[in-house]
């Protein structure tokens, strides 16, 4: 009679408390990411209220910070993760990783301290090599449907490119077009993404719900969303304000089908259907600036920080659970940072749009929020980033 073996899987596991920062991209840069969140914006309220200079305008440096600082190393950190679950093949880890991360530290010490073309030059090397590395796993496995999320690195990377050919002054162009092109593609980005997982995370959890969902709805919001901040970015003229308002229709139908309020007892959904609400209101914003009713900063502000600031802290908690080996469910921590986020949006966008004379105040209300938010993160998940799976399996 055969015998059943009764040995343990000779997989190896790794051990839990080992030291495995480098051991997958999301690792790296959502702890960079977080912590400088949590420092770059108190250090732009005491830019903004005159206590200290950047060697470029503070406007400049915040704008760009924002964008090619803080929000490229989460969107680098999760499309190198995603990349390798879409395809199977291995994404930047172990030393490589340690010198993409080293890039990117590079670039933000340059914008710091330094000024002229070699802080351009140093600024500029992330982003294409990161896009390289992403595009080259992606086309070896064939993953057509993920061309456009691979091409986004360097189209952001070439408007880094005209923000810094700007500043010194070898093209004529306003080098916050440069960052609001960038702002765009960011939310065209969140669009794309967002319309994948948010409605599924949704189905998957909440046993029963109905929800509504139409394809031609979904480009049609990417289209008019990814129109709409191009001719705004652009200056095209009040003309391009129904574009803003008709993006901003579609945007709202689109989430709405998502059926976001069955979410509201699980933080770890409406946190994401809660920032992805300040899509549909920043392009309403945006078209009312364009029409001269409202200052251009309360649209940007709702795009910078209810949407990308929000699906961010959503993201990179639930991801970072899921990627550790951890249960997906969001504690009093994460669900503190998530309304801390939301409540710098509020400040942020309600005294410029509603409250001008406080408008300062709502910048300093807005920073401190914001960097508290980010601060829970670094707080809860530091271990987590640092340390292997909990399960003993790599990544």
């Amino acid at each position: 009679m055969a015998l059943i073996p009764l040995e343990e899987p000779t997989t190896k596991r790794i051990p839990p408390d080992t030291f495995s920062l480098w051991a997958l991209a999301f690792r790296p840069f959502y702890l960079l990411a977080a912590a400088f969140a949590v420092l770059a914006i108190p250090v732009w309220a005491v830019v903004f209220s005159g206590g200290l200079q950047t060697p470029i305008p503070g406007m400049w440096w915040h704008a760009h910070e924002m964008i090619f600082g803080f929000a490229v190393a989460v969107i680098i950190g999760f499309l190198f993760t995603a990349g390798r679950n879409w395809t199977g093949l291995d994404t930047p880890a172990g030393g490589q990783l340690a010198v993409l991360a080293g890039l990117w530290l590079a670039g933000r010490l340059a914008m710091a301290f330094g000024s002229g073309a070699w802080v351009a030059v140093v600024d500029i090397a992330f982003l294409p090599v990161a896009a390289a590395l992403l595009l080259r796993v992606l086309v070896r496995a064939k993953s057509r449907r993920n061309y456009f999320v691979g091409v986004l690195p360097g189209l952001l990377a070439l408007a880094n490119l005209v923000f810094h050919l700007a500043v010194l002054q070898v093209i004529d162009v306003d080098p916050l077009t440069a960052m609001h092109l960038a702002l765009g593609l960011i939310v065209v980005l969140e669009t794309i993404i967002g319309g994948r997982v948010i409605p599924m995370f949704t189905f998957n959890s909440i046993r029963g719900i109905k929800q509504w969902r139409d394809k031609r709805v979904d480009w049609a919001a990417a289209i008019a969303t990814g129109i709409a901040l191009l001719l705004w970015a652009t200056g095209a003229g009040t003309w391009a304000a129904a574009v803003s308002f008709a993006a901003a229709v579609l945007q709202g139908l689109r989430v709405g089908g998502w059926n976001p309020w069955a979410t509201r007892k699980v933080s770890l959904l409406w946190v994401l259907h809660l920032s992805y609400m300040w899509i549909p209101l920043g392009l309403a914003l945006i078209g009312l600036a364009q029409l001269g009713l409202l200052p251009r900063t309360a649209g940007i502000h709702a795009l910078a920080i209810g949407a990308t600031g929000g699906l961010i802290i959503g993201m990179i908690t639930r991801t970072a659970l899921g990627h550790t080996g951890r249960m997906l469910v969001a504690g009093p921590i994460e669900t503190a940072a998530y309304a801390l986020v939301q409540l710098a949006a509020l400040a942020r966008v309600l005294t410029v749009a509603v409250i001008p004379a406080a408008a300062i105040g709502g910048i300093h209300a807005a920073a401190t929020l914001w960097s508290l938010g980010f601060l829970l993160y670094l707080w809860r998940y530091t271990p987590f980033l640092l340390k292997a799976r909990v399960d003993g399996k790599e990544g």
